[in-house]
């Protein structure tokens, strides 16, 4: 896929603070990119820069293969949806989609044209003449989207543009997100810090921590295959549980050995395990080495997450069967659970 957006070795100082150090990243053409990790992290200022709203301390931006780093903004083929939607609250719907439109001095019949598209595709046709002040937060947003992609961008830049809605108008506009940018067929670059957002939408996920890039692919990738200790305990819930890998395809944990799928560390290698709670099944205590009792249950609408104490720790178990509190249970799970370990001397999780 070719490349549309180059970040080579992009740093940003505030002051004394480093905030970018050394970014490098590749965003293609038609690609929906999110820029996911914790609040200080560095994607919205790595968003920005892109946008041309900061200028990096060093490093370079391309944008189809030229050096755009001392462009300013308004002449770059990008825009930004913000979180704070920053609509004209004097204009209507229509006006404020065609505000571009209309200082870059079009002709009326082709910015009628073009919004009344724009408008029909985020699902707002008919909504031209309604004044913003009065629609909902979905529905401003939309008119924000509309707004930004009217003037045909190459790349559309998304700063936690959901942040400020409840929790079920996020999950409807995270599927109208995904489907309007396969429609206009151009680059998304989503920034939020919100794990679940970033596996449900995107195409390739950039998870960033202190400044860095800890790991680039795909959703299922960055789940089912974390690099590290952090994108291991940032992206799902995790049961992290020190081990030792005795040989190739068998590891050693809380008193008992496993069966792995994985090979080629050292003998009696100090190892991280890693098990998300959903590959954790709970049975009857004769049919299981681990054995522990339930500490907590808690209802989450579509499972129960379920505290179980061992001798040696509480695992955490996402399961749509109930069992009381107090119960004595097993705990199984086989070496096809996508479990990992991570190296002591290294940075890697390997799967079983």
């Amino acid at each position: 896929m070719k490349k549309i957006i180059e970040l080579k070795n992009l740093t940003k100082n505030f002051d004394d603070q480093q905030v970018l150090k050394g970014i490098n990243l590749e965003i293609h053409h038609n690609e929906f990119l999110t820029l996911l990790g914790p609040s200080g992290c560095g994607k919205t200022t790595t968003l920005r820069i892109i946008a041309g709203f900061e200028e990096a301390s060093s490093g370079e931006v391309l944008f189809d293969g030229m050096d755009i780093s001392k462009i300013p903004a308004y002449k770059r083929e990008i825009n930004t949806v913000f979180q704070k939607y920053a609509l004209f609250p004097h204009m209507n719907v229509f006006d404020n989609v065609a505000f571009g439109l209309n200082i870059k001095k079009m002709d009326k019949a082709v910015i009628k044209t073009k919004v009344e598209r724009m408008l029909a595709m985020v699902g707002l046709a008919n909504y031209g003449s309604k004044d913003v002040t009065l629609l909902s937060g979905g529905q401003q947003q939309r008119v924000a989207i509309a707004r930004a992609l009217v003037n045909e961008p190459k790349v559309l830049l998304l700063d936690e543009p959901l942040g400020a809605l409840d929790a079920r108008l996020r999950k409807e506009m995270q599927t109208e997100l995904k489907k309007i940018q396969k429609e206009v067929g151009i680059t998304f670059v989503f920034v939020t810090h919100d794990q679940e957002e970033a596996l449900s939408m995107s195409d390739t996920v950039v998870v960033m921590n202190e400044g860095t890039i800890q790991q680039i692919g795909t959703p299922i990738d960055i789940y089912n295959e974390p690099e590290n200790r952090f994108v291991a305990g940032f992206i799902g819930e995790s049961n992290i549980i020190e081990g030792v890998m005795i040989k190739d395809f068998l590891v050693a944990f809380d008193d008992f050995e496993f069966i792995c799928v994985d090979k080629g560390f050292p003998e009696n290698e100090p190892v991280d395990v890693v098990i998300r709670p959903e590959d954790i099944d709970i049975v009857q205590p004769d049919k299981a080495n681990l054995k522990g009792i339930v500490k907590s249950v808690t209802f989450k609408g579509v499972h129960y997450e379920t505290i179980v104490t061992t001798k040696y720790r509480d695992y955490r178990i996402d399961t749509t069967d109930y069992f009381a509190v107090g119960l004595e249970v097993g705990l199984t799970f086989t070496p096809e659970d996508h479990q990992k370990y991570l190296e002591w001397n290294g940075d890697r999780f390997r799967k079983w």
